[in-house]
């Protein structure tokens, strides 16, 4: 290992090998890239060789990594950042380039911000494409390990390493169905309700951001749901009710009847989340102000 020759490694290289370690698989490493199975493969080959480590071995359906290839994760994370860093040095132009971005946001800040910004950028003669996962409550890790390029979420991950900011904050309200029930007119009325609430597939609830000096819980949901577009069918025709910010009525919720809560409850902000490598990207700062824009006109 100490004999390898550096200047046989590329950014290209280190990418792909940094998206095996991730999926623990050539194929999805190959799908994730966009080029065929064998063009993976060819890379991590090229990769043994110089380094001298066979870096990962099969088990069972999927790849194991070695401790070398463990143990080169932080560095190679390091020099990608450090050539990306380069990139602030480059002309930019959105309709010259071919932008891929992964977002990792629930289906509430999915389907607020992105399908607008993607409709323009196409109108514009822009070639974006997007991967768009769900975040649950995130991870750190979910940017440190470049699984995504940047976060939207009301419960922003906290490190030194990453960047955030403040989209909107708005009020939350309770939902229901008018046709079955009326708004609850006080706490006791809210608390006695039977409650829908999301609980994510990867972890944590929507309930997190109900903060409130005369609450000292959320109700426990008599129905859980694993994303905000289950909401409605569940409280159509029931008493059922969900609490949910009140923007969500122009989208998500738009079926059903919002009212204010009966007590005194904090605001909820949505954040824009990135690690600090991504700041002087000029393709990831274009990303940022146009998510920033469309938040600022959603909130009109």
């Amino acid at each position: 290992m100490k004999d390898f020759d550096f200047e046989k490694l590329d950014g290209q290289l280190l990418k792909t090998f940094l998206l095996i370690l991730e999926e623990n698989s050539v194929s999805m490493a190959a799908e994730r890239l966009d080029v065929n199975q064998s063009t993976v493969s060819h890379s991590l080959n090229k990769l043994r060789r110089i380094l001298g480590d066979p870096l990962f071995v099969r088990s069972g359906q999927g790849l194991t990594p070695t401790e070398t290839a463990l143990a080169l994760k932080a560095p190679v994370l390091e020099v990608l950042d450090k050539l990306q860093s380069l990139t602030d040095l480059r002309p930019f132009d959105p309709k010259s380039e071919k932008m891929h971005f992964v977002a990792a946001a629930n289906d509430m800040q999915r389907d607020l911000i992105f399908p607008h910004l993607l409709r323009q950028a196409w109108a514009d003669n822009i070639a974006l494409t997007m991967e768009l996962r769900p975040s649950g409550v995130p991870s750190v890790g979910l940017l440190r390990d470049a699984r995504c390029d940047l976060i939207l979420t009301p419960l922003p991950p906290d490190a030194p390493d990453l960047m955030q900011l403040k989209l909107f904050t708005g009020e939350m309200h309770v939902f229901y169905d008018p046709a079955c029930r009326d708004a609850p007119k006080s706490l006791d009325d809210y608390v006695q309700s039977d409650h829908v609430s999301v609980h994510f597939a990867l972890g944590g609830s929507s309930d997190e951001v109900i903060v409130s000096r005369d609450l000292q819980a959320p109700p426990k949901p008599k129905v859980t749901v694993s994303n905000f577009a289950g909401l409605p069918a569940f409280i159509r025709g029931t008493e059922l009710l969900t609490t949910q910010l009140k923007l969500m009525g122009k989208a998500l919720l738009q079926s059903l009847a919002s009212a204010p809560i009966p007590f005194e409850i904090e605001p909820v902000s949505v954040y824009m989340v990135w690690h600090q490598r991504s700041t002087n990207d000029p393709a990831h700062r274009w990303l940022r102000e146009q998510i920033t824009e469309i938040s600022r006109k959603t909130m009109v």
